[in-house]
């Protein structure tokens, strides 16, 4: 009786097994709640980007705007018209200087030259001509072919900092265009330098 009563235990347990097979996996669902928070996060950011970027493009567009209108400030008709007619000079553009009797762009000059470049590359239909200039020394022919060296000294620097040769012409004055009328050393230092003149706005 007892060994029968075991038997029927033994069944039971096992027809048990079998019908519970394996255990199922588990599978946790991701509630609605957290995706919708995700995505709300990501499209706060997505925006918060976009708006960002907005404003840098606003702000970059609003200082062009200011230089374009201190570059137009700054142009003055110059007094004696240049071969091309009517030009302007501006303050914006700076001239560099040479030593006695050379046409070399000296390091220092370079730099205020890559800035020159700089301010043209913001004004894409601006054209230029270089003026070369000398001090007093040396003969008219001399000088006249010295400044020309110049002013193409000056011309291929700009060119390469990235400045369109076509918008560049150079023209050679010699002595003849003094900045400095004295006949010292301090005069002719000053007298010895590249001039840019704007062509057209």
């Amino acid at each position: 009786m007892i060994r029968r009563s075991f038997t029927i235990l033994i069944l039971i347990l096992c027809l048990g097994l079998i019908l519970t097979g394996c255990p199922k996996k588990t599978v946790v669902k991701e509630e609605p709640s957290v995706k919708k928070e995700e995505a709300a996060r990501l499209e706060a950011e997505r925006a918060a980007k976009e708006a960002r970027e907005k404003e840098l493009a606003r702000i970059r567009e609003e200082e062009a705007r200011k230089a374009r209108e201190e570059f137009e400030k700054s142009l003055i008709a110059k007094k004696e018209p240049g071969i091309e007619g009517e030009v302007f000079e501006s303050r914006l553009l700076k001239d560099i200087h040479f030593d006695f009797d050379k046409y070399d762009i000296r390091p220092g000059d370079a730099e205020i030259l890559r800035g020159n470049a700089v301010l043209l590359s913001k004004y894409p239909t601006i054209k230029l001509q270089i003026e070369g200039h000398c001090d007093e020394r040396g003969t008219n022919e001399y000088n006249l072919a010295l400044g020309e060296r110049r002013a193409n000294s000056t011309k291929k620097c700009l060119i390469s900092f990235g400045i369109s040769q076509d918008r560049i012409s150079a023209i050679s004055y010699g002595e003849e265009r003094a900045l400095d009328p004295g006949h010292n050393e301090e005069a002719w230092a000053k007298n010895r330098r590249a001039h840019s003149i704007v062509l057209s706005k």
